[in-house]
């Protein structure tokens, strides 16, 4: 039983093919998590802000008493 050359083509076009659509998913999957990590870092620094924000408040009602 031998394997054809037209069998051989078709199977290095399926494994370029499928090898082409992995290096897509993980460049999309790679550009997500940076883009979540700017998220991250934004809510992060939000919660700094809220705070400070919160204890000018306090500091202001005080200064008005």
């Amino acid at each position: 039983m031998s394997l054809s050359v037209e069998f051989w083509i078709q199977m290095c076009v399926y494994a370029i093919s499928l090898g082409s659509f992995g290096g897509v998913v993980m460049t999309r999957l790679n550009y997500l998590e940076k883009k979540m990590d700017k998220h991250n870092s934004l809510q992060e620094r939000m919660a700094v802000v809220e705070q400070s924000t919160k204890s000018a408040h306090h500091r202001i009602d005080e200064i008005n008493k």
